[in-house]
């Protein structure tokens, strides 16, 4: 992940995921974006959430690498905070996954984007959608193929979006309630498939209902370590590309009964520590997701290995982070170290101290609730390696957490290198 400032439009892509460096691309966002910036400001009166979505889009999706204006459009004009619960409309906007109940989640308006130019929708696309989930994916697809066949296989959950969808006038949006693990056979084939929960191997019934030819994006793996492929049938079966690390609920129904590797709750560790692994698509780090405004480097005097993450701050409206899921109960771990080897240079921080270089875990409940959070950071100035490091309590409510790293709003450059998640 290149953190230069210059814009590169020859790096590799793969179906139209760019792979250009995410940081803000000045001329490139005025090119593609002002009209929707302008369509924004006119809905300003009537539409209070248009300006924060031509924000979210101008710092967020275009740096992140969306370039297809039909998605970028889509996003400009879907109201999200429609598909949030009512005390979490004032987040709507942000790039966030939201809690929805059921122990699902509406996936970050990023991730969703990510998915949907991957797909190479066509106007005469009939795409079939694996958990429907909040609605907000479909709604996003929606004016951009000719149908959407949606499942969800929470009851509740896919009543009250299909009574939404149908409010919000999305005519062409046709919801299921089912195990998506069996896809939907009257309607198949289709042109195009999106999995919105992450099986442990791609279920056979969605290949058999791809059409030759068709797309399928989906995030496949273990429960915290999922990779996001594009898959492309040929024949009986499916080419696939890795796009990007994620992390998605799981797939249940029959696809968890197949499930052979479960995390363990009790011993929760990180991947890739050191950063010592190699690329995905040469820019990728393997184990951490939602890459943004860093690159993984050489350094001679690395505390571990040869491989350090660098991440470099200009813009505190810019995301700057690396993420990462581990499960853990906190009935069995009770105290938890975090922390990491930690070098600055000419790092600014302002009166709040969480927005500076820092190593940070959520606290989620059973139903993905978020119930806390701790970091280890307020780091300014300019230092060499040096180990930082403190021990939490771990809330006895928790079910899993996510451990982030990066700039959070500070100004400056920090190198990372050697995380530290330990039960105590």
């Amino acid at each position: 992940m290149n953190g230069s400032t210059r814009i590169k439009f020859s790096c590799k892509s793969a179906a139209g995921i760019s792979a250009f460096p995410r940081i803000a691309a000045a001329f490139f966002t005025v090119w593609i974006f002002s009209p929707l910036i302008g369509s924004a400001q006119q809905a300003d009166a009537k539409d209070p959430y248009a300006v924060e979505r031509e924000r979210l889009i101008r710092n967020v999706l275009i740096p992140g690498g969306i370039r297809d204006p039909r998605v970028l459009d889509s996003v400009a004009k879907t109201l999200r905070h429609e598909f949030v619960p009512p005390n979490y409309v004032r987040q709507a906007y942000l790039d966030i996954a939201i809690p929805i109940g059921e122990s699902q989640t509406i996936s970050s308006p990023f991730i969703v984007s990510l998915m949907t130019e991957a797909l190479q929708t066509k106007a005469t696309d009939k795409v079939l959608e694996i958990g429907t989930g909040s609605g907000y994916q479909a709604a996003i697809l929606s004016p951009l193929v000719q149908d959407v066949y949606t499942i969800e296989i929470v009851e509740d959950l896919g009543q009250r979006t299909t009574e939404l969808l149908d409010r919000l006038g999305y005519k062409n949006v046709h919801c299921r309630i089912g195990d998506g693990f069996k896809g939907w056979p009257e309607e198949a084939p289709f042109d195009k498939i999106i999995v919105t929960c992450s099986p442990a191997d791609v279920p056979k019934p969605l290949v058999e209902q791809l059409k030759e030819g068709g797309l399928m994006v989906i995030p496949v793996g273990e429960r915290y370590q999922q990779m996001l492929y594009l898959m492309r049938k040929k024949g009986d079966k499916l080419e696939k590309e890795a796009l990007t690390p994620t992390l998605f609920v799981p797939m249940t129904g029959d696809a968890e009964k197949t499930r052979t590797v479960q995390p363990d709750p009790k011993h929760p560790a990180l991947a890739n520590t050191s950063f010592e692994e190699l690329l995905i698509r040469e820019f990728h780090i393997p184990g951490w997701y939602y890459q943004f405004g860093c690159k993984q480097v050489e350094d001679s005097q690395a505390p571990q290995g040869k491989y350090v993450v660098e991440f470099h701050g200009t813009d505190p409206q810019l995301p700057s982070m690396l993420l990462q899921g581990v499960a853990i109960d906190g009935r069995a771990v009770k105290k938890i170290k975090l922390g990491a080897w930690i070098k600055l240079e000419k790092v600014k921080v302002g009166r709040d101290k969480e927005k500076s270089p820092s190593v940070a875990i959520q606290w989620f409940d059973g139903n993905r609730n978020r119930i806390g959070y701790n970091y280890v950071g307020g780091f300014k100035g300019t230092h060499k390696w040096k180990l930082e490091e403190k021990v939490f309590s771990v809330p006895v409510e928790a079910r899993e957490a996510i451990v982030s790293i990066g700039m959070f709003g500070s100004e400056g450059t920090a190198w990372f290198d050697g995380i530290v998640l330990e039960p105590q």
